[in-house]
């Protein structure tokens, strides 16, 4: 079969045996993003697919070194995954992602250097399917998605209607659909098993605050709160118990032991000597964590 999604149906799971742990709460969900590129530079990988588990992302696979390889905590884990089987399904994939890349290409008339983005997966609140995604995008843009209540392949471009009629003529509908329902959410069983403990971890966060004056005479308050899990945080600044309005914010990238930082501005005159406080409330606190500042001390 010559189209990419029948035979990556195929190829993406190993459902394995029915899974007997409780997969209670949530939600949780596992998500495979892949890319691909039609002419990369020297050195470089045509083909990358990430898996994740929530946020975790729990294996990376590329076609430079053909391998797929278990990251974070992941790495300790025994038995979830056969890492060189599904390092060979993943070249399968990427070999057929690629002919689809081309394909995509030959409807636009496109010559060079393109990419093309996938990302599918499944979602399970209190053990039962609460929803999937499978959406295709093409130089960036969206290009096609998998309705499941039709269901059917939705072009979100002219010339995607080409990859819809193709790919339904061939089969893809209803497999599909029973991956995106079924298969999915069942191999997201299995891996529970194994992830539970860090998906449904609490890692509170440390919180400083740092004073920088710039040649304005304007004072910016940095407060970072970091290593911290799972990601919703909540920081603000107070005076006197009043809360002030914050001049900026930000977050950074999950970081190599699975957690994240974040911080907030607040931009007062260099002659403020406060006091204020930072505040702090995450899942993992039973308080909110205050840090005060204060000039003169």
């Amino acid at each position: 079969m010559s189209t990419m999604v029948p035979v990556l149906l195929s190829l993406l799971l190993a459902v394995g045996p029915a899974v007997s742990q409780d997969t209670q709460d949530g939600p949780y969900s596992l998500t495979y993003q892949s890319s691909g590129i039609s002419e990369p530079k020297e050195g470089f990988s045509s083909f990358q697919a990430t898996g994740y588990l929530n946020d975790q992302a729990f294996f990376h696979y590329d076609s430079k070194s053909e391998k797929a390889e278990p990251l974070g905590p992941w790495k300790q884990v025994k038995g979830m995954e056969d890492w060189e089987e599904l390092s060979k399904l993943q070249k399968a994939r990427g070999d057929f992602f690629l002919k689809n890349l081309r394909d995509i290409m030959g409807y636009y008339k496109d010559t060079g250097n393109h990419t093309m983005q996938e990302k599918l997966g499944c979602k399970l609140r209190n053990n039962s399917y609460d929803g999937s995604v499978w959406t295709v995008a093409y130089d960036g843009r969206d290009y096609i998605r998998f309705d499941t209540e039709i269901p059917a392949w939705i072009p979100l471009q002219p010339e995607a209607l080409n990859t819809k009629v193709k790919w339904e003529t061939e089969g893809s509908v209803h497999r599909t659909r029973a991956y995106l329902e079924e298969e999915c959410p069942q191999k997201l069983r299995k891996y529970l098993q194994y992830s539970r403990p860090f998906l449904d971890r609490q890692d509170p966060p440390s919180a400083s605050i740092t004073s920088n004056v710039d040649p304005g005479s304007i004072r910016t308050l940095k407060c970072l709160a970091s290593n911290f899990y799972p990601q919703p945080i909540s920081l603000y600044w107070t005076q006197a118990d009043s809360v002030v309005e914050t001049d900026s914010w930000g977050e950074g990238p999950i970081s190599e032991n699975g957690t994240y930082q974040s911080w907030v501005l607040l931009k007062i005159p260099s002659s403020d000597k406060g006091p204020y406080s930072c505040h702090v409330q995450h899942s993992s606190l039973a308080q909110p964590l205050t840090v005060p500042w204060n000039a003169g001390h």
